[in-house]
């Protein structure tokens, strides 16, 4: 894991990383999914399973727990001057494919993302709006938590005076056990600085999604 000394010295994105990075062991996945196989009762000798350990890791560790590997201080590294004269003109990315892992049973959640921010002196790409979405949809996180992490990293790494992430998802938790209710939707809404505090600014935003704040 590193020297504390050292990692306590480090800036906080880099020493997330530092700490996050050497947890995601691909060699350790496929063993434990190996392990799990096993204890299902079923045999790696079936031709399906024999090369499912590693398919599964491979898949866990690039694709659905990617996000540990990565800070918001990294992807939003990269700005832009904002245009002269920008005062409290929202920046509004909607419909963002996204999907996660809930971290109460593994079961994965997907949905649409819209993104928004007040831009100060520094705008940020588009891309990279999807990019912090992923740096933290890429992990084992609640939805709720997901929103207000995402938000809280836009006002955070671009000092905005204002952002929202709004989350309209489909949750295998909820459609596929329990009570089973395959046609539910999850919504989950959070903001940061004016937008938590000014009606007038979150009306505007919802006018723009087309919907009733």
């Amino acid at each position: 894991m590193g020297n504390p000394r050292i990692l306590r010295q480090l800036p906080r994105g880099l020493r997330e990383r530092v700490d996050l990075a050497p947890k995601l062991n691909r060699a350790e996945l496929e063993a434990a999914v190996a392990s799990f196989l096993r204890a299902a009762g079923l045999s790696l000798a079936d031709p399906n399973l024999r090369d499912t350990p590693r398919r599964v890791a491979a898949a866990w560790a690039s694709e659905f727990l990617d996000g540990y590997l990565q800070t918001p201080e990294e992807v939003l590294r990269e700005t832009y001057p904002a245009p002269e004269g920008n005062g409290t003109e929202l920046v509004l990315v909607t419909d963002l494919h996204f999907h996660s892992t809930c971290p109460h049973h593994l079961l994965p959640y997907e949905g649409r993302a819209h993104l928004a921010y007040v831009p100060s002196k520094r705008v940020v790409g588009f891309g990279r709006l999807a990019a912090v979405l992923d740096c933290f949809a890429h992990r084992l996180i609640l939805q709720e938590e997901l929103a207000r992490r995402v938000a809280s990293a836009l006002a955070e790494q671009l000092e905005s005076p204002a952002t929202a992430c709004i989350l309209d998802a489909k949750q295998a938790c909820l459609r596929l056990r329990g009570h089973r209710q395959p046609s539910a939707r999850t919504h989950v809404e959070a903001y940061e600085g004016r937008l938590r505090r000014n009606q007038a600014l979150r009306r505007e935003l919802w006018a723009r999604l087309g919907a009733k704040p």
